[in-house]
């Protein structure tokens, strides 16, 4: 089955999942990539359900917007029912690695203010650890060569992804090479690093259900 279809099916099963928390006056976290972008299609179905979105990316808003789907800002909105995004790396404890699209800090700003954090993924994000996806890293632009040095201390090799802006207008170094035994310890010592705004592990804020799609059906972790 072919990757694009399998994040179909994760799509799916995450909306028979949400529909029932669904009421006129919800609002729902929708996040950034091709397998949020699927979630977002099969929202716009049951759109007359909810009150509106929150995106957490420029382009994610846009595609609600033509699918009909309302779209807040995060700081108009009330709490939101549930935040449903992709991810590039999962572990067995629904701990994640993302930010492939750069999204990484407004992602993760939506997931915390959200009742529930729901990920969907293809079988080939799973992962024994988290590691082997270079981890994104946003940084403001003066404090790349600083946070870059940080980096390397740590045991990584950043590599800054040329020509890419995220939509806070900083820039993002991909970190090649971690060996993550704790992401939560490592979250949290990237995040304090001087010119660091945010790090794709998502340890802290952890999935609260992970649907995975394969050619056997969608699992539930």
């Amino acid at each position: 089955m072919a990757q694009d279809a399998l994040k179909r099916l994760a799509a799916e099963a995450a909306l028979a999942y949400v529909e029932p928390r669904l009421t006129r006056e919800a609002v729902v976290g929708v996040g950034t990539g091709s397998t949020a972008n699927c979630f977002i299609d099969a929202l716009a179905a049951v759109r007359h359900k909810f009150d509106a979105a929150v995106a957490s990316s420029e382009a994610s808003a846009e595609r609600l917007r033509r699918r009909g789907v309302a779209v807040l800002d995060l700081n108009a909105a009330p709490a939101l029912v549930v935040y449903v995004d992709g991810a590039d790396e999962v572990d067995s404890r629904r701990r994640l690695i993302k930010g492939g699209g750069g999204a990484l800090t407004r992602e993760k700003i939506v997931a915390a203010s959200a009742d529930e954090f729901v990920c969907i993924i293809d079988e080939s994000k799973l992962a024994p650890a988290l590691g082997a996806f270079p981890l994104p890293v946003e940084v403001i632009p003066m404090a790349r060569g600083l946070a870059a040095r940080a980096l390397v201390r740590l045991g990584g090799a950043p590599e800054w992804r040329q020509g890419f802006v995220t939509d806070n207008g900083n820039i993002i170094l991909d970190v090649h090479g971690l060996q993550i035994e704790d992401p939560l310890a490592l979250e949290r010592e990237i995040n304090n690093i001087v010119g660091v705004v945010c790090n794709g592990l998502f340890a802290a804020n952890a999935a609260d259900v992970v649907f995975v799609a394969s050619p056997r059906g969608v699992t539930q972790m």
